[in-house]
């Protein structure tokens, strides 16, 4: 017959035996098993939690990373209108400053006009960012090309505008307007070929373009008189002065210059009879003034 081996506990007193309590040796063996698969099964689940968390983890910091793409694509999108908004300003603008000139100034550009309309149930396609950014950049060199083209037509058109009488010879009040007046002397009406500005004896009367001395002397009307001719059929003249500080056939530029107002000639007192011609013709010079 097989023994069993057993195992005892037994739990004592001042008076004897109090317990015992008696249970086969595969018991124990049974009991270390059980709780050693308890062991293992919760390290299982605490790895799975820590696994798992450590992804979350991970997962959350990746959210992240895509909210804030996201936020950059849309700062990007709204910066493209902007830009897009921007650059339509600089069309405008460009043929605003290019009318005047006429339609043969402007630079030209490739004719790349299309037509048609997108069907009501068949949405646009969205351009991918780089094809946005391709156009931009298009957009961009051309207008950049445009401000180059204006930028020579400014300068060419500086350089014409530098030729023009168009700073005051002298500071005054104007005394005589351009066209008919009443004559000083006979009070009939006469046509006043220039203005009449108001000065001291004496004030210097300065060259306001550029050019070359036409006429230095004495005219019937006029007095003392210098003629400047500007080039381009352009003279000023600057008459009743008191001295001429030219001479014919000198060159001169702007701030030159030219003589004293005075009081000679046809003239009822100090001022500087100044005028323009243009083809001979005189126009008035305050067409002309800029400052």
């Amino acid at each position: 017959m097989k023994r069993r081996t057993q195992l005892s506990l037994v739990v004592h007193d001042d008076r004897g035996c109090v317990f015992r309590l008696t249970v086969p040796t595969r018991v124990p063996v049974v009991l270390a098993a059980g709780a050693l698969l308890a062991v293992l099964a919760v390290g299982f689940v605490v790895g799975d939690w820590w696994l798992l968390r450590t992804r979350r983890d991970g997962v959350v910091a990746v959210m992240k990373e895509v909210e804030a793409q996201r936020a950059t694509i849309a700062a990007f999108n709204r910066r493209i209108v902007e830009l897009r908004g921007e650059i339509a300003g600089w069309r405008e603008l460009h043929a605003r400053i290019w009318e005047p000139f006429g339609p043969d100034a402007a630079p030209r550009s490739p004719q790349s006009g299309i037509g048609g309309a997108v069907a009501p149930d068949q949405p646009a396609e969205r351009a991918a960012p780089s094809d946005v950014l391709s156009r931009l950049g298009d957009a961009v060199l051309d207008e950049g090309e445009n401000l180059r083209a204006l930028e020579r037509m400014i300068s060419r058109a500086g350089k014409a505008l530098a030729s023009l009488p168009s700073r005051w010879p002298v500071r005054g009040p104007v005394n005589s307007e351009f066209g008919v007046r009443a004559s000083p002397w006979t009070r009939s009406g006469e046509f006043h070929s220039g203005i009449d500005i108001g000065a001291e004896l004496g004030t210097p009367v300065i060259a306001p373009a550029a050019g070359t001395v036409a006429f230095a002397g004495t005219h019937a009307e006029y007095g003392l008189t210098v003629i400047l001719d500007h080039g381009d059929t352009l003279q000023s003249i600057y008459g009743h002065l008191s001295r001429i500080d030219v001479g014919a056939g000198q060159t001169v530029t702007r701030g030159t210059d030219l003589g004293l107002t005075g009081n000679s000639g046809r003239s009822s007192g100090p001022h500087l009879h100044y005028e323009i011609l243009v083809d001979g013709r005189p126009v008035n010079p305050r067409a002309y003034f800029w400052d």
